[in-house]
């Protein structure tokens, strides 16, 4: 099997290479990932100016540090290098993605690209406290995708990993986890500033419900946007 991993924590994230050689077991591995962090910045690409990619070998896996966002990273390595994977796995990020902010997620909008690229897809995500500790907890999620053909039955799938898991639950999307306010720093610069926003509900088919409970969340994602609920009725 041919994988390709990239992130949204750049090619600095620690647990970058550790989560390279773990997948090594599975097959082939490459790397294309963005040279600084770009946490928060969702599905966007740059289509006007041109953007470097350094060529490296790095601990013996071939890696591409591409000055741009997480979607780009997956848009080089399959267009740029005219090259297919038979899988793309985007993470391990520093921090959980879940609810409506796999919206802003680079992470996420990672798969989304593989997605289009009719790619199967895998975003992990973990908490601050849990990310020293997250490699070794991938066994067990990886035998459940592989074990349960999860790939076989739909190509894209968000996973968040929270400490000390319980165990798993395939989910749907829950509501906000994150807000923000808005500080000023200094004149008119204003900071944004996050806050938890998460409420319980006590449903663990939710995707915060489930990682706010002790479970590892194991979300199939899709990027069609329609409401078909909507278009029936509009349509009927």
């Amino acid at each position: 099997m041919r994988i390709l991993i990239t992130n949204d924590d750049s090619i600095s994230a620690s647990q970058l290479l550790p989560l390279a050689h773990h997948c090594q077991k599975y097959g082939e591995v490459t790397i294309a990932v963005p040279k600084f962090e770009q946490s928060a910045k969702s599905h966007s690409i740059e289509l006007r100016s041109a953007f470097s990619v350094e060529k490296k070998q790095i601990e013996g896996i071939t890696t591409f540090v591409v000055d741009s966002s997480p979607a780009d990273c997956v848009r080089y390595a399959v267009l740029g290098l005219e090259t297919r994977y038979d899988l793309i796995i985007s993470g391990i990020n520093i921090g959980l993605n879940m609810g409506t902010d796999m919206l802003y997620s680079g992470t996420v909008a990672a798969i989304e690209e593989a997605a289009i690229l009719k790619i199967p897809a895998i975003a992990l995500s973990t908490t601050p406290e849990n990310y020293g500790n997250v490699i070794g907890q991938l066994d067990e999620v990886f035998d459940y995708v592989f074990s349960n053909k999860l790939l076989n039955i739909h190509p894209l799938y968000n996973i968040n990993i929270p400490a000390n898991p319980k165990g798993i639950k395939i989910t749907r999307q829950g509501g906000v986890f994150f807000s923000d306010s808005f500080v000023n720093t200094e004149g008119n610069l204003y900071k944004a500033s996050g806050r938890c926003a998460y409420e319980p509900s006590d449903d663990l088919t939710l995707d915060t419900d489930a990682v706010m409970s002790g479970y590892i969340s194991v979300l199939p994602l899709t990027i069609n946007m329609t409401d078909l609920k909507v278009f029936e009725q509009l349509t009927k």
